[in-house]
């Protein structure tokens, strides 16, 4: 489960794209990874503890349908959905960018293999899934450890020809932060999405032998391990380059390893930047086809998407979500070189969307179970609900900054656009379809629709016995 985590989300943001975040920000870009990671973490408590006391099979798109009735579950669901399906065309194309350094082959044909590839790994079974992210996730936690050790020693002046301490460029160049504080604001922005993929263990939660455990080592240890790969690789970048280097253009990884004098350092990074999009674009497949599994459980898509073949996988939501995918392979046949930007720029803010609805979803169901059944909450968000309150503002506070800042209003727009789409689908399916059911769908063995209800529900009269675990659901 902790190794699912990561596999989500180390991926190329931080190991490509953090040098525009240090080009920003300057040595400061350190407090940006900082406060993007607080607010993801707390994120993800919040999100934990609905995990762990109200086991719901759909994750959040069934606690915001929890909170916020059917057309919340609906639209999340689909919301996320569409994310994944985009990040999956995207990762495609940028393993192909990769790829297409080492090989003359057509960038679209390139796409089109590692497409194939990951499908094929997908459609195995849950289990090859889970050990192929496994391994990637470790060929990328050891790849940041050596990353840190080397680059930390020559920093402190104490690597083999590094010619003393290079920490004075935390403040030599212009201060810490050269570019004012509103820049590291705006930063944060962009981090953000770079911490994208953590929730990723509440909807393997569901497939996993003990899931309440799996979630609650996975979230209490996942804040370490934001400090580690996020704020202590920038804090050994920005010690080791200086900030305003055109060199940070590239990965910032690879300059501080050919700075420190590591032979074949860009091959050594380009091989990990390959595997970290593989191991992103295995976790973005994984993902979009158990939602879209968990949205037709709840009829909110096609029934024929529901079929499962002799190991449990979920064939045609996997391929479904590979749509997007071969659409983005003839799209980078036709344009070659302008499909990833768009790419990227359509996801743009959904993840920032996503965030909100959890939080304000872990408002709502979280006071339902600690009204109705308390002794359910053995995973519980810090000092609910003033901490809940001031992660939802903070997010907030980065929707605002967004929408101010010209370099991520079409980002804004796009995703803003994305969430009307899904509310005017679900009404065409609100009355053209069956009525939409209220209830969520609990996981097989440890709770019934109509138990989850009656804990965390809108309409159930409950009754709780002395010894706090009885329940009868209303009409509703």
């Amino acid at each position: 489960m902790t190794l699912i985590a990561i596999g989500g989300s180390v991926g190329a943001g931080l190991f490509i794209g953090s040098g525009a975040v240090i080009q920003t920000a300057g040595p400061a870009a350190v407090v940006s990874y900082a406060l993007a990671g607080a607010l993801v973490f707390l994120t993800l408590r919040a999100l934990g503890e609905m995990v762990v006391s109200v086991p719901a099979g759909g994750s959040f798109s069934d606690y915001a349908r929890l909170a916020f009735g059917p057309r919340g579950g609906f639209t999340i669901g689909w919301v996320y959905w569409w994310m994944y399906a985009v990040l999956v065309a995207a990762e495609s194309v940028a393993g192909a960018t990769i790829v297409g350094q080492w090989v003359e082959v057509p960038g679209w044909a390139l796409a089109l293999v590692v497409l194939l590839s990951m499908t094929v790994a997908n459609l195995i079974s849950v289990r090859v899934f889970a050990e192929t992210e496994s391994f990637f996730s470790l060929v990328k936690v050891a790849t940041i450890v050596a990353f840190l050790v080397v680059g930390g020693l020559y920093a402190l002046g104490l690597w083999s020809g590094s010619g003393g301490s290079s920490v004075g460029n935390l403040w030599e160049l212009g201060g810490f932060a050269p570019q004012g504080w509103v820049a590291v604001l705006g930063a944060t922005v962009v981090v953000l999405f770079a911490f994208g993929g953590v929730e990723i263990i509440t909807i393997a939660a569901g497939e996993s032998a003990e899931p309440e455990r799996g979630v609650a080592s996975a979230i209490t240890n996942v804040l370490w391990r934001i400090g580690l790969f996020y704020v202590a690789s920038i804090l050994v970048v920005v010690m080791v380059v200086p900030w305003d280097s055109a060199r940070l253009d590239r990965s910032p990884f690879v300059v501080v390893m050919e700075t420190v004098g590591v032979p074949g350092a860009a091959l050594i990074m380009e091989i990990v930047v390959l595997v970290a999009v593989l191991s992103v674009l295995n976790a973005a497949m994984y993902t979009s086809s158990r939602m879209l599994f968990m949205l037709t459980r709840q009829g909110d898509a096609p029934r024929v998407l529901k079929g499962t073949n002799r190991r449990g996988v979920p064939v045609w939501a996997i391929l479904l979500g590979t749509v997007v995918g071969y659409a983005a392979v003839v799209a980078d046949y036709l344009f070659p070189g302008r499909v990833f930007g768009f790419l990227v720029a359509s996801i743009g803010a959904i993840l920032l969307v996503l965030f909100l609805v959890i939080c304000a979803s872990q408002l709502v169901v979280g006071a339902r179970v600690r009204r109705r059944a308390p002794e359910r909450l053995t995973l519980r968000m810090w000092a609910f609900p003033y901490l809940t309150w001031v992660t939802l503002l903070g997010l907030v506070a980065i929707f605002v900054a967004m929408a101010m800042l010209p370099e991520h209003r079409q980002a804004l727009w796009s995703s803003v656009g994305a969430v009307v789409v899904a509310l005017l689908i679900y009404e065409v399916r609100r009355r053209v379809g069956s009525e939409p059911s209220r209830l969520v769908l609990g996981v097989g063995g440890r709770a019934t629709p109509e138990e989850l209800d009656a804990i965390a529900g809108p309409g159930s009269a409950v009754v709780v016995g002395e010894e706090g675990g009885g329940h009868s659901p209303g009409a509703g």
